[in-house]
């Protein structure tokens, strides 16, 4: 089979390709509905909840380099083929976790596999769809993906958890593994970045260590403190490796990324916009999904299928982020994107402790879910068409880093600021009751813990109890949001500031010269 085969054929490898990206992010956004499950089952704190969240995260943000280069050097077809299939029996491990530890740890595994599909599959993409027009529709098509899988994935874990047991929510993995596994095999192109040089080790390690303890440093910041000595030393010493890194970089031949492109605008602040879309976005699933659940009171299925206003947005709207780029220009799009998703906080901040769910609840979602599908598209067509051919591994890789620094920082900024409001107000409000010391300090932990306290108390307690925690974690939830708000906002003005017109590429992308298998 010949390249221009694979080319001809390129419509056919996008649902492929379009797969692997719903399974990597479906996970990443299913485990969110049953967070009171595990909170319930497993006695899992706020902290331990992140962590559930973010232990998946820390290791697919700091291998996503890696995943790329080598991507690059060995194969992508071969990379993405591999990790699918240890993501599948990572699944597994995670359905089958009895304790927090060990979930958390299989839920790392995953994140780790997972680094090593997301920047392939772009990559693969990348240099199939030459033409920047048919490029930026593929892309829209791969990032409506994306949308979809952030919220089919609480309806589909809320099923789950109806009919069976928590961990049954990572089962829905391995069916799509084998079929992304079988139709690779059939329809993906191999392909190779030949540069002739030797691969960039020294890079992928020292890339590797200043990522990943920049994420790690950014997930226990609520548990450490903003201020603590842990916490600023930890990122003064991971910025530091990231600046050794660029510098090794800059003199090393064949280098894992080429940080010249950084000075690239479009590149920058593309990336720096989908950053800013996933703050916003996994900070307030985090939150939405515990608020269905434990305030409202909804069953996990119920609260699923209450965020489907976000997937047909997204459905809807995504490709037409892409289509809209090409016509007024990326900036305008991505900028308008950004803003919506800040309007769709602003109304979350605002809505009453019993807001009707078809009023502000559903506006808060479909904002996000508008401005999401506004914002993702373009951006990765300005990251992705600001590239050469070898450099389209590293260059997806740093597109995904940024969407999962994003995303991180989303669950664990948004997460401090609800913990440090919240805390306080169910501590005052409980102990006002004449609820005993001890047990409002438990209750201060969680949401869950606190349904959990309430629900122990005497009866003629227990319903105070419930309306002074209910209005607490409205109150958090809140200032959350607010702080969502602003830099989404900031966003905004920095896309339409920075971001350059068309989606035109700035940098024509060479003809790559592959290496395909028959």
């Amino acid at each position: 089979m010949t390249s221009t085969t694979h080319h001809d054929r390129r419509w056919l490898v996008l649902p492929v390709l379009c797969l692997s990206v719903f399974l990597v992010v479906v996970d990443n956004t299913i485990v969110n509905v049953a967070l009171p499950s595990f909170s319930r089952n497993l006695h899992a704190s706020n902290s331990s909840l992140q962590w559930i969240v973010d232990g998946y995260s820390l290791p697919f943000a700091g291998l996503l380099l890696a995943g790329g280069g080598v991507g690059d050097r060995l194969g992508r077809k071969r990379t993405m083929q591999v990790a699918l299939v240890c993501f599948g029996a990572c699944s597994l491990l995670a359905a089958v976790a009895g304790s927090t530890s060990s979930l958390i740890a299989a839920r790392a595994l995953m994140g780790a596999a997972a680094a090593f599909i997301f920047p392939t599959g772009l990559a693969i993409l990348t240099t199939l769809f030459t033409d920047s027009s048919e490029r930026a529709k593929a892309i829209g098509i791969w990032s409506a993906t994306t949308g979809i899988a952030v919220a089919l994935g609480p309806i589909t874990g809320g099923l789950l958890i109806e009919h069976f047991w928590a961990g049954s929510i990572f089962l829905v993995n391995v069916p799509i593994v084998i079929a992304v596994v079988v139709l690779g095999g059939i329809f993906l192109p191999e392909s190779v970045a030949t540069s002739g040089l030797p691969f960039d080790g020294r890079g992928l390690v020292v890339g590797t260590v200043g990522v990943t303890s920049l994420v790690y440093a950014i997930i226990e910041g609520p548990t450490w403190g903003w201020s603590s000595t842990r916490t600023i030393g930890l990122l003064c010493a991971s910025i530091a490796v990231l600046a050794a890194f660029a510098a090794l970089e800059l003199r090393t031949d064949g280098a894992l990324l080429d940080v010249r492109v950084f000075q690239n605008k479009r590149f920058t602040v593309g990336a720096t916009s989908i950053s800013v879309a996933f703050f916003a976005l996994f900070g307030f699933i985090f939150l939405i999904t515990q608020y269905f659940q434990l305030v409202r009171g909804y069953s996990a299925l119920s609260a699923g299928v209450r965020t489907l206003p976000f997937a047909v947005t997204a459905a809807v709207t995504t490709p037409l982020g892409a289509v809209l780029a090409l016509r007024i220009g990326a900036r305008w799009v991505v900028g308008a994107g950004l803003a919506a998703m800040g309007g769709g906080l602003v109304i979350a901040a605002t809505m009453p402790l019993d807001a009707p769910y078809l009023g502000p609840v559903v506006a808060s979602m479909v904002l996000l879910s508008l401005g999401l599908s506004l914002t993702t598209a373009p951006s990765t067509e300005a990251v992705m068409g600001s590239l050469r051919a070898d450099q389209v591994g590293a260059g997806a890789a740093v597109n995904n880093t940024t969407r999962e620094l994003g995303g991180t920082l989303g669950v664990a900024v948004l997460g401090s600021v609800f913990a440090s409001a919240f805390a306080p107000r169910v501590l005052a409000g409980l102990s006002g009751l004449g609820v005993p010391r001890g047990a409002a300090a438990s209750a201060s932990v969680s949401m869950a813990q606190a349904v959990a306290v309430s629900r122990g108390l005497p009866p003629a307690l227990q319903a105070p109890a419930l309306h002074v925690s209910s209005s607490a974690f409205i109150h958090a939830l809140h200032a959350a949001s607010a702080m969502g708000a602003v830099v989404a906002f900031a966003g905004a003005v920095l896309a339409v500031a920075y971001l350059g017109g068309r989606t035109d590429q700035t940098v024509r992308l060479e003809a790559e010269v592959a290496a395909v298998s028959a």
